[in-house]
């Protein structure tokens, strides 16, 4: 997070106090906003940039809320990395990076500037276009679901750690593009886990439809791929109604837009390996 008393651009003709910073690329961004890289930029209007953008989220002078998009990318990746570590580093862009000024916030946000006015939208003297506001995560739906998935990737050995190799035996193989890994859960699993019984037809359709992926290319960024302990690697899929994570060593936790609330645990068994293998190949990687 920025030092808010000290990170300052210009945006929309006067100082910005900076409050944080997210990248926009196609191996990273939030995906709270959309499914691919492309459905996060048209969320904020932007063309999808092979590059990506970086977005810079703070306030003005008067309080009101702005979304600066600039093209320098490795730029906000250090801000990022160096906030991450517990070090100051200050955020200025140079004007000629600034690709727009956008009113208003993609992302909530929960920390304010000091000394100026709370956070709310600039007003329409100001603003050409309706402030952007975060996606509704107050009931179970595409944004929650891909947040949920977030939290599983970012929490992943707290996750796998109620799920025991013991509760997916062999079964019969499966035709391609279906799933006979998925079995029932621990009963030590946390409330909310619940894996889904043998046969469930949506990780039949999920494990199908990123089999598709592999035929044929998704939408860029709705396979991605990051760093995970020794050799593997972290998988992310998302799709219409679903979104997967998984570890290219390992199982995989499937999320559907039917099923509020759920955490689907895919086994291992003798097809998921080569799914794995194969997304990962095609994943886009962050650089």
């Amino acid at each position: 997070m920025a030092d808010t008393g000290e990170e300052v651009v210009a945006a929309a003709d006067e100082a910005l106090y900076v409050l944080t910073a997210v990248l926009l690329t196609p191996a990273q961004f939030p995906s709270v906003l959309g499914d691919d890289y492309p459905e996060a930029c048209a969320a904020l209007e932007l063309a999808p940039r092979a590059d990506g953008y970086g977005l810079v989220l703070g306030q003005d002078g008067e309080g009101a809320r702005w979304t600066v998009v600039i093209d320098d990318v490795s730029l906000v990746a250090v801000a990022i990395a160096s906030w991450d570590c517990g070090m100051e580093y200050d955020l200025s862009p140079d004007e000629r990076t600034v690709v727009a000024a956008l009113p208003g916030w993609p992302l909530a946000v929960a920390v304010a500037a000091p000394n100026v006015p709370p956070p709310h939208d600039p007003g329409p003297e100001v603003a050409d276009r309706t402030p952007l506001t975060p996606p509704d995560t107050s009931s179970w739906g595409a944004a929650q679901r891909r947040l949920g998935a977030d939290e599983i990737a970012l929490q992943w050995a707290i996750w796998r750690e109620q799920i025991s190799d013991d509760h997916f035996p062999a079964a019969a193989p499966a035709a391609a593009g279906t799933s006979e890994a998925s079995e029932e859960a621990p009963e030590e699993a946390s409330e909310g886990t619940e894996a889904a019984p043998k046969g469930h037809a949506g990780i039949r359709r999920v494990l199908a439809e990123a089999w598709a992926y592999v035929e044929m290319p998704p939408p860029l960024g709705r396979v991605r791929s990051s760093f995970a302990p020794g050799d593997a690697r972290t998988l992310r899929a998302d799709g219409p109604g679903w979104s997967m994570v998984a570890r290219t060593d390992d199982m995989a936790f499937v999320l559907l837009d039917e099923e509020p609330g759920e955490v689907l645990p895919v086994g291992r068994g003798p097809e998921l390996p080569g799914l794995l293998e194969a997304l990962d190949k095609m994943a886009v990687r962050p650089l």
